[in-house]
């Protein structure tokens, strides 16, 4: 017998049953793997062309990615309602396949910076066309689970990609990689070839709007997002996050392998460590916070990357191997409420307009994050996530203070 528990489980997984959507899902998930792979391989390559620059190496890269993302992500949407929307899945799938690719070849700073910044070109112009095809090519009433399935798909391989990337380190090495992301896009791509051209050209005639109310659109998101008390909180704990994250993404490689004298087999084990404790705590987030603001899942997941960060110069390979397993706990349950709060506290005709600010404004915080967490680890060498964690600890503290988030909402 089916129980609503395992109904609302398995009710999403029913959407898969619309070819076109089954195959786009799955084209989005291979593509969505495969990138973890490329950002702990690019950890690596930063580290072999410069030892003592590769924090600020890295930072610039991952700067320069989500920089891609906040420039041309608003003009997706008017791409995707111009051209057809098959050839931008394929173009943009095709160029990152390639892009990827060359990059194992890369022996100068200059190059990465080239690669990574058109390989997040192409992505920003397939997210939100992948995005706007999901409602055209699925019933109405299965829109809510088709978009459910999308959103917790990339949420989980956010999570699990960087524990498999890593585990997969230690057996193929850091070159390869690279390829294992060219691989799956291709995948992606064959999938896409599959579907029938005027199956993801639904809709695109009824859906132009005029710019005004497009602008007027972004603007009301902006002011909804923040204008709603724990939504706010809620999107300053995860610029918080996104430092402490930083710091872990840019800054560990140098500390495996410098500070500890590692390969890179052993930063492959300390990033799956990382992917493993955010995985065990993304299944069990729902009933670990089940309150109306969330505000102690935010906090304490806030603090605990904070404090955890802050002792990882100090502590041999096995502590930062359980450390990185508790940054990765943390990390999740600072970041994960957001969306589920929006859903919760926006109306449903307007959510669509905050998710879209929302996805604005949190690859906005890790712009801004990865040049301190690179500033930090190049500044500080040694004592870079001693620093990084009190700060971060520091600005978890003001919030609490400023924004106050156990009071009444507004």
């Amino acid at each position: 017998m089916e129980t609503k528990f395992t109904k609302s489980i398995t009710e999403p997984f029913k959407t898969l049953g619309n070819k076109t959507f089954g195959k786009l899902y799955f084209a989005q998930a291979a593509s969505l793997f495969g990138d973890a792979f490329t950002w702990l391989g690019l950890a690596l390559l930063t580290y072999q062309i410069s030892p003592e620059k590769s924090a600020i190496i890295l930072a610039s890269a991952l700067t320069l990615r989500v920089t891609a993302y906040i420039v041309f992500s608003p003009f997706a949407g008017v791409v995707s309602d111009k051209f057809p929307r098959k050839k931008i899945l394929l173009i943009t799938q095709f160029f990152r396949m390639v892009i990827v690719s060359l990059l194992p070849f890369v022996t100068q700073e200059w190059q990465i910076y080239g690669l990574i910044f058109f390989l997040n070109i192409f992505s920003a112009f397939f997210m939100p066309t992948y995005r706007a095809i999901i409602p055209q090519v699925v019933e109405k009433e299965q829109y809510r689970e088709a978009n459910g399935l999308s959103m917790a798909t990339f949420q989980m391989l956010s999570v699990f990609g960087p524990g498999l990337a890593g585990l997969t380190t230690v057996w193929l090495g850091a070159q390869q990689i690279f390829f294992v992301n060219g691989i799956t896009l291709l995948i992606a791509i064959l999938l896409i070839i599959s579907i029938p051209f005027s199956e993801l050209q639904k809709g695109v005639n009824a859906e132009n709007a005029a710019n005004d109310k497009a602008w007027r659109n972004v603007l009301k998101g902006v002011k909804l997002l923040f204008g709603n008390k724990i939504i706010r909180f809620a999107l300053s704990i995860e610029f918080i996050s996104a430092i402490a994250g930083a710091m872990i993404l840019v800054n560990t490689v140098g500390l495996v392998k410098t500070s500890l004298a590692l390969d890179d087999k052993h930063y492959g084990w300390v990033m799956a460590a990382f992917g493993v404790g955010g995985a065990i705590t993304a299944f069990l987030l729902g009933s670990l916070d089940k309150s109306k603001t969330r505000s102690i899942s935010l906090i304490s997941g806030a603090m605990m990357i904070g404090i955890t960060i802050s002792v990882a110069n100090f502590v041999p390979f096995e502590g930062l191997m359980l450390l990185w397993v508790l940054a990765g706990i943390g990390q999740t349950l600072a970041d994960m409420p957001s969306e589920t709060l929006i859903g919760e506290n926006i109306e449903p005709q307007d959510q669509g307009k905050v998710y879209g600010s929302h996805f604005a404004f949190s690859h906005l915080w890790w712009a801004i994050a990865y040049p301190i967490a690179g500033f930090v680890g190049t500044k500080f060498r040694g004592t870079d996530f001693l620093y990084g964690g009190l700060l971060t600890i520091t600005i978890v503290i003001l919030a609490i203070v400023l924004l106050k988030p156990f009071k009444n909402q507004d």
